[in-house]
């Protein structure tokens, strides 16, 4: 399924009208209407029609999920309301279109646009100013959130980052591999921060919080006040003691000027190693692979993410790669690294003109270790995502949160999880009481393969594979006993959605 298909045409005329018939409780369908995509589903007796692509990467809705009085993207899992277009829940921020539609003698006909809804308005707390440190996923999508609930006091988002917010997936994907313009992987433009008053202070460090005074002090000596606080820190990579970052064609990815320093790299020269058979590694010899530079992956492990999805997806992702030229060095790590030699840990050597590691990331905790919150390998908030000192919330890679589809405090690095804890602790921050109950969910391509995972499982007692994975058409479930603890799929988007419901459900 492409993400960038054109729909403007596709499908029936709905301004023209369709048979009533053809609509049936709990179905949609996509056709066209004044011009735009349009999609027609019957809830509860009731039609709708708001627009047939999602806001996000353009995935065709007809081809997702409804439930309820929603729509969930077969993509990447976002969500909109059928009676407002709101985008419920992330990774799409923006709303879709919705539209007049009227059934009449037998006929379903869409007549016009509709004015986009607004949220209900809120009864807000008497707070002036929220401050959000990270402008990532999490903080990008707590600050829009924030706006969208009525919020209208002083926004400040604070970045050590000099870039813009940037879509960090896409830089181990489509930019790192040529196949998006540097000004895609933007968030959004600096006009639609401007337009939300939502003020970025990018290139600075928060150099400390004083929870007493709520104030927050910035690297060129500003302070800025609030009487919400967000950490959205994030997480920095783990580094090789023989890799130290900064040596020349020695590289990490994390940001914008990471992942330009290795396209610069792949433009020059010839030959790349990759340390890490990790998502976000393999990712990145996909992309390598995709500018022509021969890659040689090295990882400790027997197979690549087998520990994270098994034997059976970890061969098939393995066998891709090596289908598009990959060479495994599987079972080995790097002893020593001095360019243009990579000496392995059974004494081989490989030639290499660069490097890139990929061996995990750790979160970013050092502020919130100053202002004394409780921690225990992430910062510790409860279900609201709120910390141990009132007032402060945490999201993102740093936020472990009471799961209860696990029974257990869990934090995790998915982007799509990140932004959905910035919208939920945002509401809380407005005094909404909403806990964060969202199944985890990621996804991950390599070349034309996309895996898309929801749940969670470190451990599992039982697997279970139905279809073929060296065909890319299969689901995984892992399982303890009779309770399903995760699922992964490869082109079966819908398996994944309706996984994912029956999770939230349980």
């Amino acid at each position: 399924m492409s993400g960038h298909e054109d729909l403007s045409n596709a499908g029936p005329d709905l301004a023209a009208g369709i048979p009533s018939h053809t609509l049936p409780e709990g179905a949609m369908i996509a056709g066209h209407a004044h011009g735009d995509p349009v999609l027609v589903a019957r809830h509860d007796g009731k039609c709708y029609a708001i627009g047939a692509v999602c806001t996000h990467w353009s995935g065709n809705l007809v081809e997702g999920l409804l439930v309820g009085d929603t729509v969930r993207c077969p993509l990447h899992h976002a969500c909109f309301s059928l009676a407002t277009g709101e985008a419920r829940r992330a990774p799409a921020l923006d709303p879709v279109q919705t539209y007049h539609v009227e059934e009449r003698d037998g006929s379903i006909v869409v007549l016009g646009k509709l004015d986009t809804a607004q949220p209900a308005a809120e009864s807000l707390p008497p707070i002036k100013s929220a401050v959000i440190v990270g402008a990532g996923a999490a903080g990008v999508a707590a600050g829009e959130m924030l706006r969208r609930r009525g919020f209208t006091g002083t926004i400040d988002l604070i970045d050590a980052q000099p870039a813009l917010p940037v879509d960090r997936p896409n830089l181990s994907k489509d930019f790192l591999s040529g196949a998006a313009e540097e000004a895609w992987v933007f968030l959004r433009p600096q006009e639609w921060f401007d337009e939300r008053r939502l003020t970025l202070h990018l290139g600075k460090r928060v150099t400390r919080i004083d929870t007493n005074a709520h104030l927050v002090e910035l690297s060129d000596g500003s302070q800025l006040p609030f009487d919400r606080l967000l950490l959205a820190t994030g997480a920095t990579p783990i580094q090789l003691p023989n890799a130290p970052a900064g040596t020349p064609n020695i590289h990490y990815l994390r940001t914008l000027d990471d992942s330009k320093s290795i396209i610069a790299s792949a433009t020059s020269k010839k030959r790349a190693v990759v340390i890490g058979a990790s998502f976000i590694g393999l990712e990145v010899a996909a992309s390598l692979r995709a500018r022509g530079v021969e890659v040689h992956v090295v990882a400790p492990e027997q197979r690549p993410l087998e520990r994270i999805v098994g034997a059976e997806l970890g061969d098939m992702v393995r066998a891709k790669h090596v289908e598009e030229g990959v060479i495994f060095h599987l079972g080995q790590t790097a002893k020593t690294i001095a360019l243009p030699r990579v000496e392995l840990s059974d004494g081989s050597t490989l030639d290499a003109d660069f490097v890139v590691v990929g061996v995990g990331v750790r979160p970013e905790m050092t502020l919130a270790e100053s202002i004394g919150l409780r921690t225990d390998k992430g910062v510790l908030v409860d279900e609201y995502l709120e910390t141990s000192v009132p007032g402060i919330f945490a999201a993102g890679d740093i936020a472990k949160w009471p799961d209860r589809h696990t029974g257990q405090p869990l934090r995790v690095e998915h982007w799509v999880v990140a932004q959905r804890q910035g919208q939920v602790a945002a509401c809380n921050m407005l005094g909404a009481r909403t806990a964060f109950d969202a199944v985890p969910y990621f996804w991950s391509t390599h070349y034309d393969v996309s895996i898309d995972y929801v749940g969670h499982a470190e451990k599992w007692e039982q697997l279970r594979v139905d279809g073929d994975p060296s065909q890319h058409d299969c689901k995984v479930e892992y399982r303890n006993g009779d309770t399903l603890l995760a699922v992964a799929t490869v082109g079966r988007d819908t398996d994944s959605l309706r996984c994912e419901v029956a999770m939230e459900r349980r």
